[in-house]
């Protein structure tokens, strides 16, 4: 059987909001229920997000589509990025590169990259340790540490060249016997599930 790792769409950018309070825009809403109505979704018996708003309400569409319920797992969460606050687009870009390219390194007080593989593999493989393997499991989070767990899933070194295209509401899925992936990034209306 199969897990997914999802990230949450489009959000509302709002700099006086904590990012980690950050809700999903209309565009994002209208993506996941989109997705909601796939084959796939309809599928999923279980699924655990991150305990950031845009990942809850990602997760909170799904769920009402398989007739799930929502586990939230605190240490999902995107890397740690309050040291600096908000950064608009641009310069947050730059910083992401930074942030893969210098995985050892903090940028600016972040979370570093490293630090941010670890949590996030360790509370995957800990919710995996005691799951069905026969029961299909979405994880709901965000393109950073789903990036970050992409690179130890295949072997490869920390890099941004392993990062989700397009800003968001993607997904790889994975094999739960040997947690090989079996597809790469894909926009969450248009994948076409488990082969």
């Amino acid at each position: 059987m199969f897990g997914l790792y999802i990230t949450h769409p489009q959000v509302r950018i709002d700099p006086d909001i904590p990012v980690p309070q950050w809700g999903l825009s209309e565009l994002g809403a209208a993506r996941v229920h989109e997705a909601a109505g796939s084959t796939w979704a309809l599928t999923m018996r279980r699924i655990i997000s991150s305990d950031e708003t845009k990942a809850i309400e990602t997760a909170q569409i799904l769920a009402a589509a398989c007739g799930a319920q929502v586990e939230i797992v605190h240490g999902m969460h995107e890397n740690d990025r309050s040291a600096t606050g908000f950064l608009p687009p641009p310069e947050f870009e730059k910083a992401a590169d930074w942030f893969f390219a210098n995985p050892e390194e903090s940028f600016h007080g972040w979370e570093r990259a490293i630090d941010a593989q670890q949590r996030i593999v360790s509370a995957v493989e800990r919710i995996l340790a005691d799951h069905d393997t026969s029961e299909p499991i979405a994880f709901v989070g965000h393109g950073g540490v789903g990036t970050l767990l992409k690179c130890h899933l295949e072997g490869r070194s920390i890099g941004r060249d392993r990062d989700q295209p397009g800003g968001g509401g993607n997904l790889y899925c994975f094999s739960l016997a040997d947690r090989r992936l079996s597809c790469d990034w894909t926009p969450i209306e248009t994948w076409q599930g488990w082969m």
